[in-house]
C-alpha cells in the first residue's frame, strides 16, 4: 500500500513510499482508508516533541485520525463487518492514517455520521475526542459557567466552541479578523482579537479555559480565571499529576515536575488546577459525538482538502498557522 512516512525524528519531510499492508489482530479491523485529516500533533510527532510520552520505530508512518470502510474484521471483532463506513483515531501506539490501510482495534472506531462525507467525517476524531474530554470529562463544564477556548478558528477551536455552546456555557475566544467571522457564527460570545488585544487585560472571573496554545498563552490564561476554576491544555507541559495518572515512572514524572514548574507556582498562586491532556481514543464518544453530527449539533469546518499525493503541503499550511478548520487528505 502508498503511506506518508518519515524516516527519522526533526524537521523532515514525509515521503510517499510502498509499504506492507498491516496485519489485524482478532479484535481489530482493517480499515480502507478514504479521508485522513492533518493535526498539530502531526509534526510534534515528526519533531520528536512527544519523545518522552512515546517513542516510535522508524519508518513512521504519520496521522491519527481517518474515515474509511471496514475491509476486513478480526475473529473477534463483534461490533463491525466489512462493508461499514467508519471513523476514528488509533491509540497512539498504532497511528498511521496518512496510508491507504490501517489495522486498528474495535473500541477505537464508530460508524461515520450518515449526513458527512468522508473528507467531512475525516476531520472530526481527533478535535472531536480532544474538545469532549477535556470540556466534559476534566473540565466538568456546566450551563452557564464562562470559558476561555484560545484560537477558536483552528482545528480544535471550531469542535471546541460548537460544544461549549451545546453543553450551555458562555464562551470568550482569541481569533485574528480572519477568523472573526468563523468563530461568531459558531456561538463565541467574546472575540478577542489577539492581534490588537490582550485576553488577560479583558476577560476576569472565568470558571475555565482550554488552551491550545501552550506556553505564555497558558500562563496568561491563568489570570483570567477565578479561584478554584480550572484550566486544561493539550500544548503546556506534562505535569507531575500527569506522569503519576498516566504511570510514566519515577524518572519521568520527575522531568514532568521539573519541567512544568513555572505553571505548578501559577496553579499554586491563582488557586486553579492545571491538567495537561494526552487525548485517549475512544469509539463510546465517537458515537456521542456522531449523534451530534447527525442532529445538526455540531458541523465540520474544513479550509483545505488536498490530495494524498499533497501531504508535504498540506502538513507546511498547517504548521503556517493560517489554517481555518481542519486541513483534510483525500486518499480515495
Amino acid at each position: 500500500m502508498r503511506a506518508m512516512v518519515i524516516d527519522r525524528y526533526g524537521k523532515v519531510p514525509m515521503r510517499l513510499a510502498e509499504v506492507a499492508t498491516p496485519e489485524i489482530g482478532e479484535y481489530e479491523v482493517l480499515a480502507e482508508i478514504h479521508a485522513a485529516s492533518i493535526n498539530p500533533v502531526d509534526f510534534k510527532i515528526r519533531d520528536g516533541k512527544v519523545k518522552l510520552l512515546i517513542k516510535y520505530k522508524m519508518p513512521l508512518i504519520l496521522g491519527n485520525d481517518f474515515s474509511g470502510v471496514v475491509a476486513k474484521v478480526g475473529a473477534k471483532v463483534t461490533r463491525f463487518k466489512v462493508g461499514d463506513d467508519i471513523y476514528g483515531r488509533p491509540r497512539k501506539s498504532r497511528i498511521g492514517t496518512f496510508a491507504e490501510y490501517i489495522a486498528i482495534h474495535e473500541n477505537d472506531i464508530a460508524l461515520k455520521p450518515k449526513n458527512l462525507s468522508f473528507p467531512e467525517a475525516a476531520s472530526i476524531p481527533l478535535v472531536g475526542l480532544t474538545s469532549y474530554q477535556a470540556l466534559k470529562d476534566i473540565l466538568q463544564l456546566q450551563k452557564g459557567q464562562k470559558i476561555l477556548i484560545q484560537a477558536g478558528a483552528g482545528g480544535v477551536g471550531t469542535f471546541a466552541i460548537q460544544l461549549a455552546k451545546l453543553m450551555g456555557a458562555t464562551v470568550a475566544t482569541t481569533a485574528s479578523e480572519a477568523g472573526t467571522n468563523l468563530v461568531k457564527s459558531l456561538g463565541a460570545d467574546e472575540i478577542i482579537n489577539y492581534k490588537t488585544e490582550k485576553f488577560e487585560e479583558i476577560l476576569k472571573n472565568y470558571d475555565a479555559a482550554f488552551d491550545t496554545l501552550g506556553g505564555r498563552a497558558l500562563e496568561k490564561s491563568f489570570k483570567v480565571i477565578k479561584s478554584g476554576g480550572k484550566i486544561v491544555s493539550v500544548s503546556g507541559l506534562p505535569n507531575a499529576r500527569f506522569g503519576k495518572e498516566y504511570g510514566s515512572g519515577f524518572l519521568k514524572t520527575l522531568l514532568f515536575s521539573a519541567a512544568s514548574h513555572k505553571v505548578t507556582a501559577l496553579e499554586r498562586k491563582h488557586n486553579v488546577q492545571y491538567t495537561f491532556l494526552f487525548m485517549k481514543p475512544s469509539g463510546e464518544q465517537l458515537r456521542i459525538i456522531a449523534n451530534f453530527v447527525e442532529t445538526g449539533k455540531i458541523k465540520p469546518i474544513i479550509d483545505s482538502v488536498f490530495p494524498f499525493e499533497d501531504a508535504q503541503k498540506a502538513m507546511e499550511y498547517s504548521e503556517s498557522g493560517k489554517a481555518k478548520g481542519k486541513l483534510i487528505l483525500k486518499i480515495r
